[in-house]
C-alpha cells in the first residue's frame, strides 16, 4: 500500500514530506536478520524482500538531509570484507542510502561515501553478491546525479569490471572468478548516466562492444549470449529513458542533470551508431530475437534514419534467402517493433513511409499454412502496421496540393497500391480457407479439440480486417465488402474455417456496421427463411444432426447481430423472426450458435462501448485539400482532443432488449418449471443454454437482489463495501420497468429449484447441471463484466502499448485507438470493482454451490467448485458461511459418502486464486485444521492424497498471522485525522476480537495436540498434525504445557518424520524459554578504561580499516583470560567478526557476559517439562539412540543435522550444567560404538551434541566453563586421534559451528585445543594428519582476530610443503593460503599483525628456485644395476613445487585481495615450472589455471606494469615451455583488464611479435592465437604497417647455397612462418565479418599454399577455420571480394591438399 501511495513521486516534493529512515531500517532487520524465523517462530511472505526494496527505494527520496551521515554512522562499523554479514551490510546501504538529494545537499549525500565505497568495490577482488548490490547503488547514484559526479578517473576500472562480469570464454581453458554477474543488468543504467559533456564514456562503450563483437554472432552460442543481448537492450532502453526525462514537459523534481551534461543531438547520434551493429547481429539470434527487436525499436525512436533503412534492406534480402529461412521471421519480428517509427512522419525523418507499401506487399507470402510460426509473425506485423496507417489512395493529392515534399509525393503515389495489397491479402486468406475446407470435414472437426493456433489466427485476422475497414476509404471498403460477401455467399464451409470467415465478417460489422448490415443482413435472414421453408420445422426441432448450411448461416447471423445497437434497430423484425423460428432447434451446433447470437445482440443493444477507434477523426476521403491522411500515420493524439464516441443505448434499444428478454426468457423458464423433468436431456440443455445467454447479457441492466446483510462477517470496524455502487442511468428502474420482476431473483429461484429437481430425480444429466451452475452463481456476482475478459483486454492493451510506446512523444501520448482502448478498459475495471457486503441471498447461493460441490458426479462437483471459488473470492470473508458445514462432514462418525468428503477436500485445496485453509480467520482454522487431521475417512488412497496435497499447500502458502491486533499511538492519531476517533464500543469490539482470536488459537493448538496423542490416528495423520503445529508456533501467546509434553514425547517416536518435527518444536520452545540478555552501551573510551588502557589518539574522523591500536584488544593476541567471575562478566565480548575492523560506533552495544539460568527453585511449569525429561538418563539414551537410526529417505546417511545441534544448544544454554553429565556419558558411548554400521551415525550425533555444548555455554559462568572444558578436552583429543573417513565431516562441521560468530577471546579454550593439533607429532596415518589440518582450517571463522595464531600456523605449515603425502600437502597448501589471506589493505588501512604475504612469498620464491634447479639437475627416477629407484631429493623438490601451485590456486579462492607485488614476483616461476609439468596432465592443468587466476584478476596500472615486465623477462627464457605459457597467459590478462591495459598496448604488441617469430614452433602458434585475440578485441588495431610487415616476412627466402647445395635455413623458415602466422592472425581476428584488409591477407596466404609443410599446415588450418565461421553468411561476405579473389580462394579451398 505504501509503495502504491509513493509511486507518483513528481506529485510530492521533499518540502511536502520527510520520512524517518529508521522505520525501514527496523523493518529490514526484522526481515533479513530474524532469529525467530530460523527457530521456527515466524514465517514471512516469500516476496517480502522485493516488496521492501521497491518500497524503500521510493521512500528514500524523502529521507532527511542528515540521513546519509546517520546511516553511515550506523552501518560503517559493520563493514568487514571477510565476514559473511558483509553482504547484508552492503545490501542495507543499497536499500537505505538516499541517492537523489538536491545538488545543494550533495555534501551531505553521496559525497560522504562514494569514493570510499568505490575503493572497496575496486580493491576487493573476490566476487560475491555484495558487489552486485554496490553496482545497484552506483548505478542509482549515477542516474540521479548526472553531471554532478566526476567518473572519468574511474572509467577504466568500471568498464573492466563490466567486461569481466560477462564471463566470456577466452583461451583453451574457460574458468571464471565471477560467482555472480548481476553487473550486466545494472551496469547499463550506470553507463548511460555517465555519457555527456564530451566525456570518454561513449568511447569506452565502443571499445567494450568491439571487444565482445564476435560473441554477439548467433553462431557463437553460449550462456553468455543472453547477457550480451540484454546488455544492448538495457543500454538502448535506458538511453531513451534519459532523453525522455531530460526533455519531458513534466520534469520530475528528483531528476535534475547538470545542464552541461544533458544529452546533445550529437550524443544521441553517436550512441545509436555505437550500438546499432550489435542489435542488427542479434536480430538473427533465434533465442533472443525479441530482445534484439526491442533494442532496434528504442534505437529507431532515437534515430530512425540510422536504423530503418538497414532493417528494411535486410528484410528484402531475407525474402529470397533459402539457406536461412529463420531470417525472414526474425526480420518481420523486428519490423513489428519498429512499425510506428517506419510509418510516422517527424521533423527529422519521414522517409520510412516510402517503405510501407513495398513491405506490405512483400510480407504476404509469409501467410503460409505450412509454417505456422511464419504465419503468426506475419499476421502480427500486419496487425501492428495496419493499426497505424489509413488505407486510402492518396495519389490524387499530388495534383491537388502544392505543399507536398518530394517524399510525400512518392508516398502518395505508392498508396495507389493499397487496393492491390488488400485484394492480394484477401485472396491469400480465401486460398487458405479453401485449402483448409478441402482438408477438413465436419466429421473430423466437430469433436476436435480447439487448436490454440487457430484461435490466434482468427483473432489476428479479425483485428487486421477491422483495422483496414475502420481506416480505409469508402472505395476500398466497397471492394472489400464485395469480395467478402461474394465469398461468404458462394460456399458452405466446414466448421474449422467457418471461424476464419466469420472473423472477416465480424471485422466488417465492427468497422462499418451500417454498410455491412445493408448488404448482408437481409440476404442472410432470407437464406435462413428459405432453408426453413424447404424443410419441415418439426424435423429441424428434433433433428440432432442439424443442417450444415443452416448452421453456417446462423453463424453468419450471430456475427451480424454483433453490430452497433442503433444500426440493428432497422432490422428488428428480421432479427426477431429468425430467433422465433430457430430458438427451439435441438441440434447442439445450432442452439449454441443461437446462444452466441443472443449474447451478441444483447451486448450490442445494452452495453456502453467505444465505437470509433480510427487513427484520426478527420475526413480521410478525397479531395485531400484540408487533410492528408499520410500525415496522420503513426501520430499520437493529445488526450484532450480524442473526441471519443461511445455507443450509449437509447430507449429504443433498451426497449428492444427488454422485449427480447420477455419474449424468449420467460417461455424457457416456464418450460423448465412445468416440464423440467419431462423433457429430454437435450431439450433441457438447449433451454438452459438459451437462458444462460440471455441472463448473462441482461444482468448488466438488472440491479443486485436486495436482502439482509450477513452480520459480523468481517473482523473490522471500518466499512468494507464499496462506497459507491456503479450504475448507468440508462439502466434505471423506469427504463426497465417492462421486466415483470428482478430477473436475478427469478433465476435464483427457478434455477435453484431445477438444480434440486435434477439432483433428486435426474442426477445423470450432468451437462444440464453444469450449464445451470455456470450462470446460477452469476445472479450474485455478475454485472456484465467478466474478470477474465478484463485481464485479457488488459494484457492485449499492455502488449500494444509496449509495442508502440514512444516515450519521446510525451506522457500519455498514445495513438488514438490505444487511448480509447485504455478509457474503455478503465471504465470496465471501475464497473468490476462494484462489490458489496454478502447478503442472505448470496449466502444461499454459496450454500447451494457448496452442496453441489460435494455431489456424487465429478463433473458437477468440478463445475460447482469453480463457481463457488468465484463467489468466495468476490465477497471478502464469505468463506465463513461454509466452514461449519465442512467441519460437520469431516467430524461425523456416521458413514459418509466419500464423494462428499472428496468434494470438501477439493474445496479446501482451492485453485490458483482461492485457498481457504490459510485465510485470515483463527475461528476457521480452529474448526477446520483439526478436522482435516482427524478425518475418519482417510482410508481411501485418493482421499489421503488430497489431504497430503492440502497439507503441502498449507506449508507452502502459510504466513504467520497476527493474533493480537495492536496499533501504535502514531497510527491511531493518523487514523483519527483520516476517519474519526474510535467509539468505546468500537474499541471494545477490537478487544473482544483479540480475545476471541487468542481463544481460537489456543483451542486450535490444544485440538491438534490432542490429535497427536490419540492412538486412533495413523502416522500420516500425526505427521500432518505435528506439521501444522510447527507452523503455528509463535511467541505472542503462550504455548500450553501439554503441547510441549507431546513434542518432547515424540522425540522418541518410532517414525523418523515425527521425530524431526518434534525436534523443530523443541528448538522453538527452547528459544521461547530463553532468558533475555542484558545489553549495555559503552563508548570505546569507557571500554579502554575498564581494561586499564588509554585510548589511542585518533588523527581524525576518517576510517582506517584493518589493524589499529584501538582494535588490538578484541584480538586474541593481547588477551589474558580472567581469573574471577566478576572479571569474566565485565569483559566486553563482541562476537560478530566485523566489530572494530573498519571503525567503531560512537556507542558500542553488547550483552553482559552472564545470563539467568533455570534452577529447580525458579522453574516454570513449561520449563520443568523439558528439565524432567532430559535429566532422565534413560530418556536421553533413547533420544540419542533414535537419532543414530535416522537416515535420509533413500536410506543414505544424513549430514550433520543443524536442527538437532540447535536443540542441544538451546538445552545447554537454558539449563547449564544440569544435563552435562548425561550427555558426556552418552558421548563416550557414541564414539566407542563397536557396530560398524552405526559408527558414522554415532559420531554424527556426538558431533551435534558437542557443537551444542560449546555454543550453548556461551554465557556460562567461569566455573561452569572450566568444568565443561575439563571434561570436553580429553574427549576431543580422543576424537581427533581416531578420525576416519566416515566420521571426519561431522567433526569438521562441529568445529565450524562451534567457532561461527564467536569472539575468539570468549572461546579461547577451543582455540587453544585446535592449536595443539598443529604441533601434534604423532602420525597415525595420512588421513588423520590431513584431517587435523582440515580441522585447523575452521579457525578462519575468527578471520582477522587471531593474527598470532595465523602467524604460528604459517611458520609451522610452510616447513611441510614438501610433505611426502599429497593429501596432506594439499591441506597444508590450503591452510597456508588461508593464513595469509587476511593481509589486505583498504585505502587508509594497514595490515601489521597478520602474516605478511610479501615476506612469505619471497621466502617461497627462493625455495621454489632451489626446487626447480634440483628437479632439473636430478632425475626423479634412477636406474642402477637394473634397480629402479626414486631420488628422494628430486621427489621432495617436485612435492614442494606441486604444493606451491596448490597454495597459489587456493590463495585466489580465499583472499579478498589476492594481487600483490609478491604474487607477481612468483609468476615467472609458475611459467618456468611448465616444462616440469609436461608429463602430468592434472598438474599441468592446475598450473595453467593458477596462472590464469593472476590474469583474470583486476590489475591496476602499477601491477600491470610490473607484470608486463615479468612477461618480457620470461619471454627471454631459454625454456620454450615458459615462453609459450607466457604468451598464452597474455591473451587472458589483456582481455580481463582491457581498459586498464590500454597504455601498454605497444609493449604487448612488440612482445607478441617477438614470440610470433620465436625459434620454437609451439611458441609461434601460441603467439598466433594471442595476436588474433588482441586484434579481435581491438586491443591492437590491424594496420597497413602490420600487413606490409607480415607480407615482407612471409617472403623471407629460406634457402641458401652451401657448397653448391640448396640448404634450408631453420631461422629463415621461422621468420617466413611468423609472417604467415601474422597474416593468419589478421584473418582469424574477424570470424564473422570481412573487414577491408581480410581479402588482401587471404590472397597473400593463398600465394604460399605450396610452401613447406609447417607453413602449409598453418595456412590450411586458417582457411578451414575461415570457411567454418563465414559459411552461414557467405552470400553477404562474398560481396567484399573481387571476382579474381573469389576464383583464387575457391581454387585453394577446393584443391585436394586443402579439402581434407
Amino acid at each position: 500500500m505504501l509503495r502504491e501511495l509513493m509511486r507518483k513521486i513528481r506529485l510530492i516534493t521533499r518540502n511536502d514530506l520527510i520520512i524517518d529512515w529508521r522505520i525501514f531500517y527496523n523493518w529490514a532487520q526484522l526481515i533479513y536478520d530474524n532469529h525467530d524465523k530460523t527457530h521456527g517462530l515466524v514465517i514471512l511472505p516469500k516476496d517480502i524482500n522485493m516488496s521492501l526494496f521497491a518500497c524503500v527505494r521510493l521512500c528514500a527520496s524523502y529521507f532527511s538531509a542528515q540521513t546519509t551521515q546517520e546511516i553511515l554512522d550506523e552501518l560503517r562499523p559493520r563493514i568487514c570484507p571477510f565476514d559473511s554479514s558483509f553482504v547484508n551490510t552492503i545490501k542495507m546501504f543499497t536499500l537505505l542510502l538516499p541517492v537523489n538529494l538536491p545538488p545543494d545537499l550533495h555534501n551531505q549525500g553521496f559525497k560522504l561515501w562514494l569514493a570510499e565505497f568505490f575503493g572497496i568495490w575496486a580493491n576487493i577482488q573476490k566476487t560475491s553478491a555484495w558487489k552486485s548490490y554496490l553496482c545497484v547503488l552506483f548505478s542509482s547514484v549515477a542516474w540521479n546525479n548526472i553531471g554532478h559526479i566526476h567518473w572519468e578517473p574511474w572509467m577504466p576500472q568500471i568498464f573492466t569490471h563490466i567486461l569481466r562480469s560477462f564471463s566470456l570464454p577466452i583461451g583453451k581453458i574457460q574458468i571464471s572468478l565471477e560467482e555472480y554477474n548481476p553487473i550486466v543488468s545494472t551496469s547499463t543504467k550506470w553507463i548511460i548516466a555517465m555519457i555527456g559533456n564530451g566525456g570518454s564514456c561513449l568511447q569506452y562503450l565502443r571499445d567494450l562492444l568491439m571487444a565482445m563483437k564476435s560473441f554477439y554472432h548467433p553462431s557463437n552460442t553460449g550462456a553468455f549470449q543472453k547477457d550480451l543481448v540484454e546488455f544492448i537492450l538495457g543500454l538502448a532502453q535506458n538511453f531513451v529513458d534519459r532523453v525522455h526525462l531530460e526533455r519531458t514537459s513534466r520534469p520530475v523534481w528528483s531528476f535534475a542533470p547538470l545542464e552541461s551534461y544533458r544529452l546533445t543531438e550529437q550524443d544521441i547520434t553517436d550512441f545509436v551508431n555505437c550500438v546499432k551493429d550489435y542489435a542488427f547481429i542479434s536480430i538473427f539470434n533465434k533465442d533472443y530475437t525479441e530482445e534484439a527487436a526491442k533494442t532496434c525499436k528504442y534505437l529507431s525512436i532515437l534515430r530512425p534514419e540510422l536504423i530503418i533503412p538497414s532493417i528494411v534492406e535486410k528484410h528484402f534480402s531475407s525474402i529470397d534467402c533459402m539457406t536461412e529461412p529463420h531470417r525472414f521471421t526474425s526480420i518481420i519480428t523486428c519490423l513489428t517493433h519498429i512499425a510506428r517509427q517506419i510509418v510516422q512522419q517527424t521533423s527529422a525523418y519521414s522517409q520510412g513511409q516510402i517503405y510501407v507499401l513495398p513491405i506490405l506487399m512483400s510480407v504476404l507470402p509469409g501467410i503460409d499454412l505450412n509454417d505456422l510460426e511464419k504465419t503468426s509473425v506475419t499476421l502480427e506485423f500486419l496487425d501492428t502496421i495496419l493499426m497505424l496507417i489509413t488505407c486510402v489512395d492518396c495519389s490524387s493529392a499530388v495534383n491537388t496540393r502544392n505543399d507536398l515534399t518530394e517524399i510525400e509525393k512518392e508516398v502518395c503515389l505508392s498508396t495507389a497500391s493499397f487496393e492491390d495489397f488488400i485484394v492480394e491479402f484477401l485472396n491469400r486468406i480465401f486460398q487458405m480457407i479453401d485449402v483448409l475446407s478441402a482438408d477438413m470435414s465436419d466429421a473430423v472437426t466437430n469433436n476436435a479439440d480447439i487448436d490454440i493456433d487457430d484461435i490466434m489466427i482468427n483473432w489476428k485476422l479479425t483485428t487486421i480486417m477491422f483495422n483496414i475497414v475502420q481506416q480505409c476509404s469508402s472505395k476500398i471498403f466497397q471492394k472489400i465488402r464485395e469480395k467478402v460477401i461474394n465469398f461468404v455467399s458462394g460456399v458452405c464451409l466446414s466448421s474449422r474455417v467457418r471461424d476464419i470467415v466469420s472473423s472477416l465478417v465480424q471485422a466488417l460489422v465492427k468497422g462499418n456496421p451500417v454498410e455491412t448490415l445493408k448488404y448482408l443482413m437481409p440476404k442472410t435472414c432470407e437464406s435462413i427463411e428459405k432453408i426453413l421453408n424447404n424443410s419441415e420445422s418439426t424435423i429441424l426441432l428434433t433433428d440432432h444432426k442439424g443442417d450444415i448450411e443452416l448452421t453456417w448461416y446462423l453463424i453468419l447471423f450471430a456475427e451480424l447481430v454483433h453490430a452497433r445497437g442503433d444500426a440493428l434497430m432497422i432490422y428488428k423484425s428480421m432479427i426477431m423472426s429468425v430467433f422465433r423460428q430457430c430458438i427451439y432447434f435441438i441440434n447442439k451446433n445450432s442452439y449454441e450458435t443461437i446462444a452466441h447470437a443472443i449474447e451478441h445482440l444483447l451486448e450490442s443493444l445494452t452495453h456502453v462501448y467505444p465505437i470509433d477507434y480510427r487513427l484520426t477523426i478527420e475526413n480521410i476521403e478525397e479531395p485531400f485539400v484540408d487533410f492528408l491522411p499520410i500525415r496522420a500515420w503513426g501520430q499520437y493524439v493529445d488526450f484532450n482532443k480524442l473526441q471519443v464516441q461511445f455507443h450509449i443505448p437509447n430507449e429504443d434499444e433498451i426497449d428492444f432488449a427488454c422485449e427480447f428478454v420477455n419474449t424468449f426468457l420467460y417461455p424457457e423458464l416456464t418450460l423448465l418449471n412445468e416440464k423440467g423433468l419431462k423433457i429430454s436431456n437435450d431439450e433441457r440443455l438447449r433451454s438452459l443454454t438459451i437462458i444462460q445467454s440471455i441472463a448473462t447479457e441482461c444482468f448488466r441492466m438488472i440491479p443486485r437482489i436486495e436482502s439482509e446483510q450477513i452480520q459480523n462477517l468481517i473482523p473490522s470496524v471500518v466499512p468494507f463495501e464499496s462506497k459507491y455502487q456503479i450504475q448507468f442511468p440508462i439502466y434505471s428502474k423506469e427504463l426497465i420497468s417492462e421486466f415483470k420482476e428482478n430477473l436475478r431473483m427469478r433465476l435464483f429461484i427457478d434455477i435453484g429449484k431445477l438444480l434440486d429437481l435434477l439432483i433428486e430425480n435426474n442426477s445423470d444429466d450432468v451437462a444440464s447441471m453444469t450449464t445451470a451452475l455456470k450462470f446460477y452463481s452469476l445472479t450474485s456476482i455478475y454485472y456484465g463484466i467478466n474478470e477474465s475478459y478484463i485481464e485479457f483486454s488488459r494484457d492485449e492493451f499492455t502488449s500494444h502499448e509496449q509495442l508502440l510506446k514512444n516515450k519521446l512523444c510525451g506522457e500519455g501520448q498514445n495513438n488514438r485507438f490505444l487511448s480509447i482502448q485504455k478509457i474503455g478498459l478503465q471504465i470496465e475495471e471501475l464497473e468490476l470493482s462494484n462489490v458489496g457486503i454478502l447478503n442472505d441471498i448470496d449466502k444461499q447461493i454459496i450454500l447451494k454451490l457448496f452442496e453441489l460441490s460435494i455431489n456424487r458426479y465429478s463433473e458437477v462437483r468440478c463445475a460447482a467448485q469453480t463457481e463457488l471459488f468465484k463467489v468466495l473470492k468476490y465477497y471478502q470473508f464469505s468463506f465463513q458461511v461454509i466452514i461449519d458445514r465442512i467441519a460437520e462432514l469431516f467430524n461425523t462418525q456416521d458413514e459418509v459418502d466419500h464423494d462428499q468428503i472428496k468434494g470438501c477436500l477439493y474445496i479446501l485445496l482451492g485453485d490458483d486464486s482461492f485457498f481457504l485453509p490459510t485465510k485470515y480467520s483463527w475461528a476457521m482454522k480452529e474448526k477446520l485444521w483439526p478436522s482435516i487431521v482427524r478425518m475418519a475417512h482417510a482410508n481411501k488412497i485418493s482421499i489421503q492424497n488430497l489431504i497430503d496435497d492440502i497439507h503441502e499447500k498449507i506449508c507452502d502458502e502459510f504466513v504467520t498471522q497476527v493474533i493480537i491486533q495492536n496499533t501504535n499511538e502514531i497510527s491511531i492519531h493518523a487514523a483519527i485525522g483520516l476517519w474519526h476517533p474510535l467509539e468505546p464500543s468500537e474499541i471494545e469490539t477490537r478487544n473482544e476480537s483479540n480475545q476471541t482470536d487468542i481463544q481460537s488459537y489456543s483451542n486450535l493448538i490444544e485440538a491438534l495436540n490432542l490429535s497427536l496423542v490419540d492412538d486412533i490416528l495413523t502416522w500420516g495423520q500425526q505427521k500432518i498434525a505435528i506439521g501444522l503445529l510447527c507452523l503455528l508456533l509463535q511467541k505472542f501467546v503462550p504455548i500450553s504445557s501439554s503441547c510441549i509434553e507431546t513434542f518432547v514425547g515424540f522425540l522418541v517416536h518410532d517414525n523418523i518424520e515425527l521425530r524431526r518435527y518434534a525436534t523443530i518444536g523443541i528448538v522453538a520452545f527452547c528459544r521461547l524459554q530463553k532468558s533475555p540478555r542484558i545489553y549495555i552501551e559503552k563508548s570505546l573510551e569507557e571500554i579502554f578504561h575498564n581494561i586499564s588502557k588509554s585510548l589511542p589518539v585518533m588523527m581524525n574522523d576518517e576510517c582506517y580499516p584493518g589493524d589499529r591500536d584501538d582494535n588490538s584488544w578484541i584480538t586474541i593476541d593481547d588477551y589474558k583470560p580472567p581469573e574471577t567471575q566478576i572479571e569474566w562478566e565485565q569483559t566486553c565480548f563482541l562476537d560478530k567478526p566485523f566489530h572494530g575492523y573498519y571503525t567503531w560506533p560512537k556507542m558500542i552495544k553488547y550483552a553482559l557476559n552472564k545470563r539467568e539460568r533455570y534452577t529447580l527453585n525458579n522453574m516454570p511449569e513449561d520449563v520443568t517439562i523439558l528439565y524432567d525429561r532430559f535429566i532422565d538418563k534413560n530418556f536421553v539414551e533413547q533420544v540419542i539412540e533414535f537419532m543414530i537410526l535416522d537416515e535420509d529417505e533413500d536410506g543414505s546417511e544424513i549430514n550433520f543435522d543443524k536442527t538437532q545441534f540447535v536443540m542441544f544448544k538451546g538445552l545447554l544454554r537454558n539449563f547449564g550444567l544440569a544435563f552435562l553429565d548425561n550427555f558426556m556419558e552418552q558421548l563416550y558411548v557414541l564414539i566407542h560404538e563397536e557396530k560398524k554400521e552405526k559408527q558414522a551415525s554415532s559420531h554424527r550425533v556426538a558431533a551435534e551434541i558437542v557443537a551444542g555444548m560449546i555454543c550453548g555455554s556461551k554465557y556460562w559462568t567461569l566455573e561452569m566453563l572450566n568444568e565443561l572444558w575439563e571434561k570436553l578436552t580429553p574427549f576431543l583429543t580422543e576424537v581427533c586421534t581416531n578420525l576416519n573417513f566416515e566420521t571426519f565431516s561431522y567433526w569438521n562441521t562441529c568445529f565450524k559451528y562451534s567457532m561461527e560468530n564467536k569472539d575468539p577471546r570468549r572461546i579461547y579454550r577451543l582455540i587453544h585445543f585446535i592449536c595443539t593439533l598443529i604441533n601434534t607429532k604423532t602420525m597415525l596415518n595420512t588421513f588423520n594428519e590431513m584431517s587435523r589440518w582440515t580441522l585447523i582450517e575452521n579457525l578462519r571463522e575468527f578471520q582477522w582476530r587471531i593474527p598470532s595464531v595465523w602467524c604460528k600456523i604459517n611458520d609451522y605449515a610452510k616447513t611441510l610443503l614438501d610433505h611426502p603425502y599429497k593429501d596432506v600437502r594439499e591441506s597444508i597448501a590450503n591452510i597456508l593460503s588461508i593464513s595469509i589471506s587476511f593481509d589486505i589493505t583498504l585505502f587508509n588501512g594497514k595490515s601489521t599483525r597478520q602474516p605478511n604475504t610479501s615476506q612469505f612469498i619471497d621466502t617461497i620464491c627462493k625455495q621454489l628456485q632451489q626446487a626447480i634447479e634440483i628437479h632439473e639437475r636430478t632425475s626423479l627416477i634412477n636406474i642402477s644395476d637394473e634397480v629402479v629407484g626414486i631420488d628422494l631429493e628430486a621427489r621432495k623438490a617436485l612435492n614442494f613445487i606441486e604444493a606451491v601451485v596448490d597454495m597459489h590456486m587456493q590463495f585466489f579462492f580465499w583472499c579478498q585481495q589476492p594481487i600483490k607485488n609478491a604474487i607477481i614476483r612468483l609468476f615467472p616461476y609458475l611459467c618456468e615450472i611448465e616444462s616440469i609439468a609436461t608429463n602430468d596432465n592434472v598438474f599441468r592443468e592446475k598450473l595453467t589455471i593458477s596462472r590464469l587466476y593472476v590474469g583474470m584478476c583486476f590489475l591496476n596500472a602499477n601491477f600491470l606494469e610490473v607484470l608486463i615486465q615479468q612477461l618480457e623477462q620470461v619471454c627471454t627464457s631459454p625454456k620454450w615451455h615458459a615462453r609459450r605459457a607466457t604468451i598464452e597467459f597474455a591473451q587472458n590478462m589483456i582481455f580481463c583488464n582491457l581498459f586498464n591495459a590500454r597504455p601498454y598496448s605497444k609493449q604487448l604488441h612488440k612482445l607478441v611479435l617477438k614470440c610470433l617469430f620465436d625459434e620454437q614452433f609451439e611458441v609461434r602458434i601460441a603467439a598466433l592465437m594471442t595476436l588474433s585475440g588482441f586484434y579481435q578485441c581491438d586491443y591492437i588495431q590491424v594496420t597497413n604497417e602490420d600487413l606490409k610487415y607480415f607480407r615482407m616476412m612471409s617472403k623471407t627466402n629460406y634457402f641458401t647455397e652451401i657448397d653448391g647445395k640448396k640448404v634450408t635455413l631453420s631461422n629463415n623458415i621461422a621468420k617466413r612462418h611468423g609472417g604467415i602466422l601474422g597474416l593468419c592472425a589478421i584473418v582469424l581476428s574477424s570470424p564473422y565479418d570481412i573487414p577491408t584488409y581480410v581479402p588482401d591477407a587471404l590472397m597473400l596466404l593463398c600465394e604460399h599454399s605450396h610452401d613447406p609443410d609447417i607453413i602449409q599446415k598453418s595456412i590450411k588450418n586458417c582457411l578451414s577455420e575461415f570457411r567454418r565461421t563465414h559459411h552461414d553468411s557467405w552470400h553477404e561476405h562474398r560481396e567484399q571480394f573481387t571476382e579474381d579473389q573469389l576464383a583464387v580462394l575457391a581454387d585453394v579451398l577446393i584443391s585436394h591438399s586443402y579439402y581434407a
